[in-house]
């Protein structure tokens, strides 16, 4: 069994009953748009500012320093929020799935109610934001970038429910010419994003409606959501009220001119972003004050690529990692895990800088190594993290 994934066949009679056409709509019950909320005002989770920095009216970094140490899955009132803008308010019984377009055999309409009675797999798998990161340009390499300036909290790990978009291309019955995959949300601005199909059929790529054991909350795309493991935030596109299948890729903002690379070191077309970087972090306040003496310094570390083999630690700004942290409680591929280090510290000031090493040999690159680009986006360099012991 692959780490961080459970398969559940309970529902498999009534999934075969519907691929058979007994539940199914076999076109498009309502019209395009249709079932879209304008939502109301901005976020609906609660937003302490002991858990969260708040960015703008839609959008929210963790405090990663409030997360229970150990535990690697988030807390579901602890998790970052990434909206383009207020979150809507979605009723379960006026939503529809709708999955069409010129590469599939026929258009199948489901209900939130067939939709949940499907087979459905849980995985275990972190989202983070493509700009998670971005206020090291500036802070570290003195370079402006626009967008918000998250730190390291725009990443978070969940148990997600859903069924395998493998499994409802089946039913719509993909065309030889299938190879583009455009969920598309209900929110505001109807935010849509395209993946190539081999990403889409991938066993873990999932049309999530649980999150935690608890029907998806509204901030994190209720009714429906998918979850594209290891790729940018923005291919988890929430509120999903749409799977549009072609043969052509889709031409839309978000992979046109909102996640794609600009800058002096992109000179011919902007590459468009994909497989997030393998980062770690400390898990203290930005800059920390603790008491001199021994103190254990928690954190955590996370690839897109597999588990986190080991977390080496400097002291000296990132000049040199002689020691190595413990790993903490669980460490999953595609999601990561808790590690430690204990310190002898005197009065003064000190940085603690991580550097993570997965299974698969990758590992964070040096600071001058690092990329610039106009957005902000995939900062993976190592951090000195600042700390006062008094």
């Amino acid at each position: 069994m692959v780490p961080g994934v459970r398969i559940h066949h309970r529902s498999r009679r009534r999934f075969l009953a519907l691929a058979g056409g007994g539940g199914i709509t076999a076109a498009l019950a309502c019209a395009p748009g249709a079932g879209r909320a304008r939502g109301g005002p901005e976020l609906v989770k609660a937003l302490s500012p002991e858990l969260f920095i708040r960015h703008g009216a839609h959008n929210a970094e963790t405090r990663l320093e409030s997360l229970p140490v150990g535990r690697l899955v988030t807390p579901i009132d602890r998790f970052y929020v990434r909206n383009h803008g207020p979150t809507p308010r979605l009723s379960p019984a006026d939503w529809r799935l709708e999955i069409h377009g010129d590469a599939v055999e026929r258009p199948v309409s489901l209900t939130y109610e067939e939709l949940v009675a499907l087979p459905t797999m849980t995985i275990t798998r972190y989202l983070e934001c493509a700009g998670n990161g971005r206020a090291y340009f500036p802070d570290l390499l003195g370079l402006p970038v626009d967008g918000d300036p998250w730190r390291d909290g725009a990443y978070g790990v969940a148990e997600w429910t859903g069924v395998p978009l493998s499994s409802l291309l089946a039913l719509a019955g993909l065309r030889d010419s299938a190879a583009w995959v455009m969920p598309v949300g209900l929110d505001a601005e109807g935010y849509a994003r395209p993946m190539p199909l081999a990403k889409a059929m991938m066993a873990d790529t999932i049309l999530a409606h649980r999150m935690n054991g608890e029907a998806l909350p509204m901030d994190h795309g209720f009714p429906a959501r998918v979850v594209v493991p290891g790729w940018i935030g923005a291919a988890s596109v929430k509120w999903v009220g749409a799977l549009e299948v072609t043969a052509q890729q889709p031409a839309v903002a978000a992979n046109t001119e909102d996640y794609v690379m600009l800058g002096a070191d992109y000179p011919g077309p902007p590459p468009v972003l994909t497989a997030l970087v393998i980062k770690s972090a400390v898990c203290l306040p930005w800059p920390a004050v603790l008491p001199a003496g021994r103190r254990t310094i928690h954190g955590l570390a996370w690839s897109p690529f597999g588990k986190i083999a080991r977390v080496d630690v400097s002291l000296d700004g990132g000049r040199t990692y002689p020691r190595a942290a413990r790993l903490v409680g669980d460490n999953l591929p595609v999601a990561g895990t808790w590690w430690e280090l204990d310190v002898e510290a005197p009065p003064g000031d000190l940085t603690v800088t991580p550097r993570a090493v997965d299974e698969h040999g990758h590992t964070q690159p040096p600071l001058v190594q690092q990329r610039p680009n106009d957005k902000g986006y995939l900062f993976a360099a190592p951090v000195p993290h600042p700390i006062r012991f008094v």
